[in-house]
């Protein structure tokens, strides 16, 4: 049996946008935000979006556009830090138990719980037993998060190795970027077949019907926001919908399936 033909190249097709039609979508797209926004709010939901993905993926970029406009009292976003003594000796999720949302609320997570299965395990900060733990117990959390009425949405962001290299260069010489400069960037693109092995087990075993896992192809970061948010759209309903809303282009969003790791679909 033949393999499938790689499917980046839908990606890599997508004609970039002018500066003048990427403004005219996002302000379209964060229209529709704040009319999601008041219909959480006037539903009592609890929502939770999670962001992985290696660094310079474009995390950070995606909350900004997502967050700009809506009301600060009921979006937030959690960004933890390196965790203390305190926490380490606590049962893992708790942190982030901590920062799940209220009634009326939306919870961006720029990382999340899975720092376990990414960060965590390539770098050594966790055992091999902690490693584990937390891949046969993740998907129970999030059901007993989901059977409690939380709306859990979970994104990975896929880049290349050339488009990280590059963006994470951009940093050094960016005096605006530099913030972003941490001591695990140089270990990037250098353990980037380690990063490839630790994703292609957390997505295949944390993948399931009720939490699934949407890929998102990144090296584009236009085309990326705009199909995030035309995705995260799609999946929670809302009123006054604009009807004339595009869905989002299934050549830089769509869903995980373990045929990815084998088509060219994500970054070898």
């Amino acid at each position: 049996m033949s393999k499938k033909k790689p499917q980046l190249d839908a990606a890599q097709a997508v004609q970039p946008l002018t500066g003048k039609e990427y403004d005219h979508e996002v302000h379209q797209l964060q229209i529709e935000l704040v009319k999601l926004q008041r219909e959480i709010i006037a539903s009592n939901d609890q929502i939770v979006v999670i962001f992985e993905g290696r660094d310079a993926a474009g995390k950070d970029g995606i909350i900004k556009t997502l967050s700009e406009h809506l009301s600060p009292r009921e979006i937030r976003i959690v960004a933890l830090g390196k965790p203390s003594e305190r926490d380490r000796a606590e049962w893992y999720f708790q942190r982030y138990v901590a920062q799940l949302p209220a009634a009326q609320e939306m919870v961006l997570f720029n990382r999340s719980w899975y720092n376990r299965a990414g960060v965590e395990r390539v770098m050594g900060f966790c055992s091999d037993a902690q490693y584990q733990q937390f891949m046969d117990t993740v998907t129970d959390f999030e059901q007993l998060l989901v059977r409690s009425g939380v709306k859990l949405i979970k994104y990975y962001l896929d880049i290349s190795k050339k488009e990280q290299k590059q963006r994470l260069e951009s940093r050094v010489t960016d005096p605006l970027k530099q913030w972003k400069i941490s001591p695990i960037d140089e270990q990037a693109t250098k353990m980037w077949k380690h990063y490839s092995a630790a994703r292609d087990q957390m997505l295949t075993r944390t993948h399931t019907a009720a939490t699934p896992w949407i890929i998102v192809h990144t090296d584009d970061k236009h085309q990326a926001r705009l199909n995030i948010l035309r995705d995260l759209l799609g999946r929670l309903p809302y009123k006054d919908r604009d009807k004339n809303l595009a869905p989002a282009d299934p050549g830089v969003v769509f869903p995980f399936d373990t045929l990815c790791l084998e088509d060219g679909r994500l970054a070898p």
